[in-house]
């Protein structure tokens, strides 16, 4: 605080001498508003005093200020756009509209505010980044990688540029570029663990598994990292190190933090290693971990849209399918009505009320199919 008191100083003294035709400014009542970081009462104090049509281009920028620091942003963006007219190529102007308009939403303003900065200043690393940071979707990474690769350029050490910057490269599968990229930054800052762990899957992509191996070994003696430990047993599988391999899929796995590729692989060094029931056990969860529970579900509406339309025979494929997948209460329940009252196939049906029955279906939600099926059953045995 301080070294921030010759600052306000200077500020309060610096608007004061802009007051003209308007009544003195109370340096002392507007230098303890700064003092005790009570923005938004400095603003309303200076709008007291110059009143809402000033057009002094320092006043409305102190203006606009005090209300962004108070987190008042319709008002700052005002007053920054008149000083803004008064100014067009004020750097400060252009970042703290582009700045507001990024907070607010208005990313579209946003980049004609840090465009026009480019144009003044083209070696301007932030504008560059906060650029980058503008184009989130998968459509607009040219342009992102446009940005990131101006702003690593300029600084090649930044790590949050250049973590940025490797990932667009990885996902055009740009392995070297972004594996060049990481370490430039890393030998510019030995230190970023963010840069370390972005580098281990693309270090893996280029099969540079011992490189993967030895750095990730250093990482995990900090913390347990669930990417970390991924790509160093990822690296121990190709390198045929299968049971240090395993050992680090199961941390995942005792942490609940495993998946599809991980269970995968689980499986793979079993197999190495002939430990044939373990593999089929990975295996296994392996194609469960794959598929969504909710895939039965989808067959089952799948079938029932197709039986609305009258595609019996997708119809009754789709029911099916869905069984392979999961056996449910809904499904055998749809199989069995569309058995008896579209296809008038009576032992299918029977066949399937009764699974049904045995699936044990809810009591309480499934009260009127479980009555249904009942009364069917009893009435397909006495035809039958």
């Amino acid at each position: 605080m301080k070294n921030l008191l010759p600052i306000l100083a200077l500020l309060v003294l610096s608007l004061a001498s802009y007051a003209q035709n308007v009544n003195t400014v109370d340096k002392e009542k507007l230098f303890d508003f700064y003092q005790t970081q009570r923005y938004g009462d400095a603003a309303q104090y200076l709008k007291s005093i110059y009143g809402e049509e000033v057009n002094d281009f320092k006043t409305l920028s102190q203006i606009g200020y005090c209300f962004l620091m108070a987190g008042n942003n319709v008002e700052a963006e005002k007053f920054y756009t008149k000083a803004y007219s008064l100014q067009p190529q004020n750097l400060p102007i252009l970042f703290s509209l582009g700045s507001i308009n990024t907070k607010r939403g208005n990313t579209e303003k946003a980049k004609l505010y840090y465009s026009e900065i480019v144009k003044i200043d083209s070696n301007n690393f932030n504008v560059y980044k906060l650029l980058a940071n503008l184009y989130s979707s998968p459509k607009d990474d040219s342009l992102k990688l446009i940005y990131l690769s101006k702003a690593n350029l300029i600084n090649p050490i930044e790590g949050d540029v250049a973590a940025d910057l490797a990932e667009v490269h990885a996902a055009y599968q740009r392995y070297e570029k972004a594996y060049d990229v990481l370490n430039i930054a890393i030998k510019g800052d030995s230190d970023n663990l963010v840069l370390q762990r972005a580098k281990l899957p693309i270090a893996n992509q280029l099969k540079k598994y011992s490189e993967v191996i030895a750095s990730g070994e250093k990482l995990l003696k900090d913390a347990a990292d669930a990417g970390v430990i991924k790509d160093v047993a990822k690296a121990y599988y190709y390198t045929k190190k299968y049971q240090k391999a395993i050992d680090l899929f199961k941390q995942l796995e005792v942490a609940a933090m495993e998946n599809e590729a991980t269970l995968y692989y689980t499986s793979l060094s079993y197999r190495a290693l002939k430990n044939y029931p373990q593999a089929a056990i990975y295996t296994r969860k392996t194609i469960d971990e794959a598929i969504s529970p909710n895939t039965s579900s989808y067959y089952s509406l799948l079938g029932l849209v197709y039986e609305e339309n009258n595609q019996l025979a997708l119809a009754s494929a789709a029911y099916k399918k869905g069984l392979q997948f999961k056996a449910t209460a809904t499904l055998y329940y749809r199989l069995a009505v569309f058995y008896d009252t579209r296809l008038k196939q009576e032992k299918n049906a029977l066949k399937y009320y009764n699974l049904y029955l045995k699936s044990k279906p809810s009591l309480t939600d499934d009260k009127e199919e479980i009555k249904f099926s009942k009364d069917r059953i009893a009435q397909l045995n006495l035809t039958d």
